[in-house]
């Protein structure tokens, strides 16, 4: 459901910053997100399920990206992508069925570059920001993953332990790759 949106408010928001090229390439990411879910769509009918077309979720992240301007909702959509860099890596590597590792897998193959694309955008835009504002920002951004990754480690662990990940480790393993991205963005 997540990578399904029109990426409206996000396009609005990199149109607002300014800058051409970063409109153009946060439209590709758009896209990109699309095609994602469009391959898992795909994948679900192939096992017989159907998508959802509403989870609390969904509605959850969608409010909070829209609070602010662009640097809250890269703030947020960088913690959903992180999560995803975890949770399709689990399915890759355990998933056990061939078109799931395949579609991982070539989800992955995106999301190893939205995370630095991601995090480029928001060290740009905290450049200007006192350390100490800088200093409360990460750690409020670090309670807000901490919270995603928990809540996705318990509505989707069964999946991820099924793939051989415990959600212990789900949630020890994402957070470390969220605290480096964060790291990244405010060096």
């Amino acid at each position: 459901m997540g990578e399904s949106g029109d990426g409206a408010h996000l396009i609005a928001n990199a149109a607002a910053a300014g800058d051409r090229d970063y409109e153009a390439a946060v439209r590709l990411f758009v896209a990109e997100e699309q095609n994602h879910a469009r391959m898992l769509a795909l994948l679900l009918d192939a096992g017989g399920a159907q998508t959802k077309r509403w989870h609390w979720s969904d509605s959850v992240f969608v409010r909070l990206r829209r609070l602010l301007g662009l640097r809250l909702e890269l703030m947020i959509l960088t913690i959903a992508e992180v999560v995803a860099l975890r949770y399709y890596r689990a399915l890759a590597d355990g998933g056990g069925d061939r078109l799931l590792v395949d579609v991982s897998e070539r989800i992955l193959a995106d999301e190893v570059h939205h995370v630095p694309f991601q995090t480029r955008r928001l060290r740009l835009g905290f450049r200007d920001t006192s350390a100490p504002a800088r200093f409360a920002i990460r750690q409020i951004w670090r309670a807000m993953a901490a919270a995603v990754i928990v809540v996705v480690a318990l509505d989707h662990g069964r999946a991820v332990c099924v793939c051989g990940v415990s959600r212990r480790e789900f949630v020890i393993t994402t957070m470390r790759i969220f605290d480096d991205t964060a790291a990244e963005v405010f060096s």
